[in-house]
């Protein structure tokens, strides 16, 4: 079953069993994903569509991060609820050790030494495992790799 289809069935069973979160996030990623592909003027890829819920699991770690630092916890709490709902359509993440040993590859293979190669680095990271690793993550490991 694909991804696009998985979110329409689930849609349809948490409107069934009247689980307002659940649907109103769903909505949102549906639309999103219809957004998307009326922007390419074609139906999205499996790897588009999990790049569109990467984002929307983006903007809710943005906005928890945002709420607590405003000391919104009423509302950052509503967003760590959307994002775990998100998170079940995203594929596994890497864990600490998987992704130390794939920047150390990617430094290998690009030959990276300096911070200047960070570039190459986070590229090579970023396409090997995408939407199976956070950018931010990425680029402080890349970089305490590349200075020390």
């Amino acid at each position: 079953m694909s991804i696009t289809d998985r979110i329409e069935q689930e849609f349809v069973t948490a409107y069934k069993a009247k689980d307002a979160e659940r649907v109103a996030v769903l909505r949102l990623l549906k639309t999103a994903i219809k957004n998307r592909q009326v922007e390419l003027l074609r139906p999205l890829t499996e790897a588009e569509v999990l790049e569109v819920v990467g984002r929307q699991a983006k903007q809710r770690r943005e906005s928890i991060e945002q709420f607590s630092a405003a000391g919104r916890m009423d509302l950052a709490d509503k967003e760590e609820r959307e994002l775990a709902i998100l998170k079940d359509y995203l594929p596994q993440a890497l864990s600490p050790e998987e992704l130390e040993a794939a920047v150390v590859k990617a430094i290998a293979e690009t030959g990276a030494s300096t911070p200047k190669d960070m570039g190459k680095v986070m590229k090579a990271v970023m396409e090997a495992h995408k939407g199976r690793v956070d950018g931010g993550t990425v680029q402080a490991l890349v970089r305490s790799k590349l200075t020390g």
